[in-house]
């Protein structure tokens, strides 16, 4: 019998494994895998829990369609929409802001702000009187824009928020883009 045990002891030296040795390893291996994948649970979980309140209501993103901010913003610019300014500041003249379209809600447009509540303003030879929570609003590429002097004023319930980011194209990324204050003058006085 003391033969068979320095045999085993031989064979564990030279890198035989016994039973017990082999369900050692696969327990660890399952509780390795667990633990991966509890750990992954818990980052998308944590992923969701910072992301979904951002999306929801800090910010969303906005793909510029057309041509009605040019020079400003072109046809597929990426930008991120702040959400949250408007919650505790008015919009001010000059900025440029996201908004849902008063004649199809399902609709987005990007435009800037001309005339805010309470204002007369003149536009095209035409004095305009802007009601209490309405905004008059204007593409910067005038020739080619549809806004307020086609389809009226927007309500100040249709904002979603302002362009707080450029992230598309790359040359171009920028914060609070449009919102520098000679761009704004020069488009304010067309």
């Amino acid at each position: 019998m003391e033969k068979n045990f320095e045999q085993k002891d031989d064979q564990i030296k030279e890198g035989y494994q016994t039973d017990s040795d082999n369900l050692l390893e696969s327990s660890s291996e399952k509780k390795s895998l667990w633990v991966s994948v509890l750990e992954f649970i818990q980052f998308i979980s944590i992923a969701l829990i910072i992301i979904v309140p951002l999306r929801l209501w800090v910010a969303q993103p906005f793909i510029v369609h057309g041509k009605s901010m040019d020079p400003t913003f072109r046809n597929g610019d990426y930008l991120i929409v702040d959400e949250l300014s408007y919650k505790f500041t008015e919009p001010k003249e000059g900025d440029v802001i996201v908004f849902r379209y008063p004649n199809d809600t399902k609709k987005f447009f990007i435009k800037r702000i001309i005339g805010l509540p309470n204002q007369t303003i003149e536009v095209e030879g035409k004095t305009i009187s802007i009601e209490d929570n309405e905004y008059f609003v204007l593409g910067d590429n005038r020739g080619s824009s549809s806004d307020s002097r086609v389809w009226g004023t927007v309500n100040e319930d249709l904002i979603i928020g302002k362009a707080f980011l450029r992230l598309w194209p790359v040359v171009s990324i920028d914060i609070l883009p449009g919102q520098d204050k000679e761009t704004s003058a020069r488009l304010l006085e067309k």
